[in-house]
């Protein structure tokens, strides 16, 4: 799966978002592993935004990082203790509009299996792994559509065990699943 990951990402064509919005970055770590799992956590109940969501490890443009990259490997190094060396970083993928008004760009990264993982109390619940395999197996309850920044999408969501990995987060899965496994499914909507 990794080696399908590889060859594809290359060819993965970003589109751009053309939002005046405030910027930030997550990583989609993935362990290196043929069965690879991403890595994902659970927002602690008492953030301010997305508390007791799924999401992957990451968060807003600091003032002093000189790139989204940098954002990325900074944040998950914050909330999970996961060390930058211990990352290969595959492909940056079109960033999305979140519901409160930022603009998030998703980074894939290959995640060496001994990487210890801590996870930040103030900010992180829990970090748990899902198979990838169980993006390409399961098929996504899709939302009605909604109108969002002038287009039309539903919006997915995924139930693995006892959580609801859904929203920006797995719009990020999907379009990285639609690339390079040629999973087809269409989120959004065309009239």
């Amino acid at each position: 799966m990794l080696d399908q990951l590889r060859q594809r990402l290359p060819d993965y064509k970003r589109t751009e978002l053309p939002l005046a919005l405030p910027e930030a970055a997550v990583l989609m770590p993935l362990i290196d592993d043929p069965e690879p799992r991403l890595i994902l956590t659970v927002r602690s109940s008492t953030m301010p935004t997305h508390a007791g969501e799924v999401a992957f490890p990451g968060g807003k443009r600091d003032p002093g990082d000189r790139s989204l990259l940098m954002t990325a490997l900074r944040e998950s190094q914050e909330e999970v203790g996961l060390d930058p060396g211990y990352v290969e970083v595959l492909a940056q993928l079109s960033p999305l509009a979140s519901r409160y008004g930022m603009k998030v760009t998703p980074f894939v990264g290959i995640v060496r299996p001994e990487a210890p993982l801590v996870a930040e109390p103030g900010e992180i619940e829990t970090i748990f792994q899902v198979p990838l395999r169980f993006f390409l197996d399961e098929v996504p309850e899709l939302s009605s559509p909604i109108d969002f920044f002038g287009r039309r999408f539903r919006i997915p969501s995924y139930y693995y065990e006892d959580k609801r990995i859904w929203g920006l987060t797995a719009f990020m899965i999907l379009d990285l699943i639609n690339h390079v496994y040629d999973a087809n499914i269409a989120f959004e909507v065309t009239d």
